[in-house]
């Protein structure tokens, strides 16, 4: 469901440069992303070896997430920033199956997510399901969307997941956008984050890191722990707080995976 006069998807592809979805992935093993993608993955790899096991706990952890609002805080609205490329179990998936009728909407801005919408948008009856094309940089386009409106009701709680977007977004436009947000929802609602970090490498690698995504004209802000933790300022932390995503409410398939393996920091938050 395309929001506002924005050029039709097909017209908005580039396959000459890598694109972070894309990248993302092709470093989880999927299908949709194009030669420049991979070899950008490949050559981020060669630097930060442990970076497709980054990637893969990024998205276990947001399966967590998923299953710890829907089940045990019985959340049923989701609005989901920065969607990436369908990925089954995909955020509906998950809640629906603890909470049938939950609402579901996804929001990026990529033309190759949004050539992949469909597949967004197949949600059991009495669930519900919707895309929004738009850009988190515009919060109040994203709220003001038909979808979203017909979709979400924000006289009660909602969450609101941002993951592996904000170190995307320089400083301090990453808060202010996220407060944006979030200002908006009810007491009660849920913000869920997560973003790189270079806490766990040493400063040559994090600098080789984010100069290969610059080749690609794609800028990146690591954060600190301190930073990670900032974004969470004014609301209440749930247990454990800010963390390697791996040591988020972590189950099986997080034996053995190290820290720094992990280079993302997450937590979920309680709007008061």
């Amino acid at each position: 469901m395309a929001e506002g006069a924005r050029r039709p998807a097909r017209d908005r592809i580039d396959t000459t440069k890598a694109h972070a979805a894309r990248v993302y992935d092709y470093l989880l093993g999927g299908k949709d992303h194009y030669d420049v993608d991979a070899e950008m993955g490949d050559a981020l790899k060669a630097k930060l070896p442990s970076l497709p096991i980054t990637m893969r706990q990024n998205r276990l952890f947001m399966h967590r997430v998923a299953r710890y609002l829907a089940r045990e805080e019985g959340v049923r609205q989701y609005l989901d920033i920065g969607t990436g490329l369908p990925t089954s179990p995909n955020l509906h998936e998950l809640v629906q199956q603890e909470v049938p009728d939950a609402s579901v909407v996804y929001v990026d801005n990529d033309p190759i997510v949004l050539a992949h919408a469909e597949a967004l948008l197949t949600s059991a009856s009495p669930g519900r399901t919707a895309y929004v094309d738009a850009d988190m940089r515009e919060p109040e386009s994203i709220l003001g969307a038909e979808a979203v409106r017909s979709l979400i009701d924000l006289g009660r709680p909602v969450a609101l997941t941002v993951i592996a977007v904000l170190h995307f977004i320089p400083p301090p436009l990453d808060h202010e956008l996220v407060r944006r947000l979030v200002d908006p929802l009810p007491s009660g609602s849920f913000v869920a984050l997560s973003m790189g970090t270079s806490d766990f490498s040493d400063g040559e690698t994090s600098r080789d890191m984010v100069s290969q995504y610059e080749r690609q004209g794609i800028t990146v802000f690591p954060r600190t722990h301190a930073q990670a933790s900032a974004f969470a300022d004014g609301l209440d932390l749930v247990p454990p707080g800010v963390l390697p995503v791996h040591r988020w409410r972590p189950d099986a398939l997080q034996d053995g995976v190290a820290d720094g393996d992990v280079a993302v920091y997450g937590f979920v938050a309680r709007k008061p």
